[in-house]
């Protein structure tokens, strides 16, 4: 499968991220019928996949298809994460801003929803992941889709899950936005 061309973001004339486009990796498009978010949200949820992780855009395509294709299994109406995080330092839109997740029961309505790819209960993600993660919250922010005083939290905090993995969990506590409490 061939990798379409990715967005590229800037922010003062300076490349910082990628955002690869769902239609890069899935060829359903979304349903015009999935719920909508009332934006900007007070939450950012972070995961983890508890998978294998990807280290290449073909890798990550393969695992965002595979994890699609479990939450489609698991009834979800089509992946439950707005976006996630590969392990080639890629951001991968999953639903996309203004859509709501089913990634945590309760807190769907006002939250987004980012997967790191990988299990991280005893490894942390590498740096180029965590920057991608922070660099994708900024333009939450500056796209006015979270609140600029949001709260970051993990999956775990929001019901009884290993997610996202006690490395991982580690490292959000040292995050700016960290809240003990959704």
């Amino acid at each position: 499968m061939k990798l379409p061309l990715l967005l590229l973001l800037s922010f003062a004339g300076c490349a910082f991220a990628q955002i690869v486009p769902r239609q890069a990796w899935c060829r359903q498009p979304l349903s015009p019928r999935m719920p909508r978010l009332a934006v900007p949200v007070r939450l950012i949820i972070i995961h983890h996949t508890a998978s294998a992780p990807c280290y290449t855009p073909q890798q990550c395509q393969a695992a965002l298809q595979q994890i699609r294709t479990g939450h489609l299994l698991r009834k979800f109406r089509d992946i439950g994460y707005n976006f996630l995080i590969g392990g080639d330092g890629r951001i991968y839109e999953g639903l996309g801003f203004g859509i709501r997740g089913e990634h945590s029961p309760h807190y769907n309505s006002q939250s987004i929803g980012v997967a790191f790819i990988g299990n991280f209960q005893r490894t942390l993600p590498s740096p180029q992941m965590l920057q991608a993660a922070r660099t994708l919250i900024t333009i939450a922010v500056q796209r006015r889709q979270v609140l600029p005083n949001y709260s970051l939290v993990g999956h775990c905090q929001t019901k009884a899950t290993a997610c996202p993995g006690r490395q991982l969990l580690d490292e959000l506590r040292k995050w700016p936005r960290w809240q003990p409490k959704p």
